[in-house]
């Protein structure tokens, strides 16, 4: 598997972790299919980032879709190394409102349970067919895989159900899923990023953005996409991490 001018894609590519993710790997050389909702800014997105990308509008909850994109890839590069899902969606809602008599949306708790989970899922079981055709290199490996948790599995917070429901699945799939693939020479690890500054936060207020900001240990601010990143490259570039949910968020816990 080559480590630079390697094949990539990357759902929830239009924008925060996903967007930094594919701006970094193209420097290194990656071309990069990007994965998004059709009503996304991916394809102006793309066009901005260079020639390397190509924006293949993407629902990941659809296989017809997801098929689509990995089709895409094929066709473009003949290839797939990489795979990095970032497509996420958040909700605030406790389970239930007793000042409302209203409880919690079934629908929406299935909305993102399907997006963040079922979605990840869904793009791994349907890329693995093409990354296990490549080449094996020296350490036996053909490709490698990284899903997005996030610290609300471990520190899921009041109004966070679906949430943390759905990155605790994710950090839960996250060794099974490395041993599936682990005989084809495919890596499958997971990031669960802290409170970054991403679009899921813009609905809050800077007083609270300030105040998250404040109770990160070091250094006391809101995690950079960037950030996310570099460490998705760390986890390509070190042959050794497998299995491994890697916490990124500065120190900070909830209690």
């Amino acid at each position: 598997m080559s480590l630079t001018n390697g094949y990539l894609l990357v759902t929830g590519a239009a924008s925060g972790l996903g967007k930094a993710t594919v701006e970094r790997l193209v420097k290194d050389g990656y071309k990069v299919i990007m994965c998004d909702l059709q009503s996304s800014k991916g394809k102006s997105v793309a066009e901005t980032i260079g020639p390397n990308t190509n924006f293949v509008p993407t629902d990941v909850r659809s296989e017809i879709d997801v098929q689509n994109a990995i089709d895409t890839c094929k066709q473009l590069h003949g290839k797939l190394d990489l795979i990095v899902n970032c497509a996420g969606i958040s909700i605030a809602r406790k389970v239930f409102n007793f000042n409302k008599s209203s409880a919690h949306s079934l629908e929406e708790f299935t909305d993102v349970l399907m997006v963040n989970t079922v979605g990840s899922f869904n793009v791994i079981r349907l890329g693995a067919a093409l990354m296990g055709n490549n080449e094996t290199d020296e350490n036996g490996q053909r490709g490698v895989v990284i899903n997005t948790s996030g610290y609300s599995a471990y520190d899921g917070q009041m109004g966070q159900v679906a949430f943390a429901a759905s990155k605790g699945a994710i950090a839960a799939m996250t060794l099974p899923l490395a041993r599936d693939l682990a005989s084809h020479g495919i890596r499958h690890c997971s990031i669960a990023p802290g409170l970054f500054d991403t679009p899921l936060l813009n609905h809050l207020p800077d007083k609270v953005k300030n105040y998250f900001a404040d109770m990160t240990p070091c250094p006391k601010r809101l995690g950079q996409p960037e950030e996310f990143a570099n460490l998705v490259l760390s986890i390509v570039n070190n042959p050794f991490l497998n299995g491994e949910v890697i916490r990124i968020d500065g120190g900070i816990r909830f209690i």
